[in-house]
């Protein structure tokens, strides 16, 4: 190993060294426009299609509680009411977790 250095340092030991001419690209954070964009319209359609998902959930969850009481038959709907409760908590602040942990700084 020792030697394979040796012999690439001496064919062109400026290769192995640093050069102070070569540029470093710096990239900015931002992403283009056009990505921006579409980013933002598929995360609004999914908020939304989270949001009408949590209701839907409550309402099924309700007329499902409902059809129990008057069978006479008990269940445990409290438990997928809370299920469906967490998962609108999640959706709500998903945005606003995101943000916080990748503001630009």
């Amino acid at each position: 190993m020792k030697d394979t250095l040796h012999s690439l340092y001496a064919r062109g030991g400026h290769y192995l060294t640093f050069r102070e001419e070569v540029d470093v690209p710096n990239p900015t954070r931002k992403a283009p426009a056009e990505l921006s964009d579409a980013v933002d319209t598929v995360l609004g359609i999914t908020a939304w299609l989270g949001t009408a998902a949590g209701v839907a959930g409550i309402m099924i969850t309700g007329v499902m509680m409902a059809v129990s009481m008057k069978r006479g038959e008990g269940s445990e709907h409290m438990s997928r009411l809370g299920m469906v409760l967490g998962g609108c908590i999640l959706v709500s602040t998903a945005g606003p977790v995101v943000k916080f942990f990748f503001a630009a700084q």
